[in-house]
């Protein structure tokens, strides 16, 4: 818009001056900053809905991608509103009283960008953390899964390797009901276990 408006000559922006033309080059570059924000906010609540369904590795890069594109926002915003303070302050006699006014709107609003963008970032560094902890949530319940498998074969373990000792004299290797009976206690303390192990809530 600011191009067809200096190819057309429309507006005030070819009659006002140098001091106008700088204020409307800026303010429309505030302008695409705010609709650049509010595309990355689109895509802020998309990953948050993304954790909260089904979070996946393509989500972490999504996040960093976030937060590489905020933090450039806002290196490029910084040096607008120092550049901005100083045309308000020492601008002399290069800025009219009227485009003050208009200069001060536009400081107003890399002010407001300046929020956003820090608002966003501080968003998406919660998303990050949300993120990291349902990582680890789950690296715990794997660990403690492999933990519980580990711990049921223990016993069995035991049981399997004293009745793989090599002695000449073991009664319940004649008995004719031995064999089952092993496979009984080995089920029965599975089956103990695995009870404990519910009623803990280790399940």
């Amino acid at each position: 818009p600011l191009r067809q408006r200096l190819r057309e000559g429309q507006g005030r922006i070819r009659a006002a001056g140098a001091d106008y033309l700088a204020y409307a080059i800026l303010d429309s570059l505030v302008d695409n900053y705010f609709l650049v924000l509010e595309q990355l906010g689109d895509q802020i609540e998309d990953v948050e809905e993304e954790l909260v369904v089904a979070p996946t590795s393509d989500t972490l890069t999504t996040i960093y991608h976030l937060k590489r594109q905020l933090l450039f926002m806002r290196k490029s915003v910084w040096p607008l509103r120092e550049a901005l303070s100083m045309l308000l302050h020492d601008g002399g006699d290069l800025i009219r009283p009227a485009t003050l006014i208009y200069l001060r709107d536009v400081y107003e609003h890399t002010i407001h960008t300046i929020d956003t963008v820090e608002t966003l970032r501080d968003i998406v560094a919660g998303i990050l953390d949300i993120y990291l902890s349902s990582v680890s949530n789950k690296m715990n319940e794997v660990m403690k899964l492999l933990t519980v498998i580990a711990t049921l074969f223990i016993p069995l373990t035991f049981v399997t390797s004293l009745y793989g000792m090599n002695f000449h004299y073991m009664p319940e290797l004649a008995w004719r009901w031995g064999y089952g009976f092993v496979w009984l206690v080995m089920l029965l303390m599975t089956g103990g276990m695995l009870y404990y192990f519910r009623r803990k809530e280790w399940l």
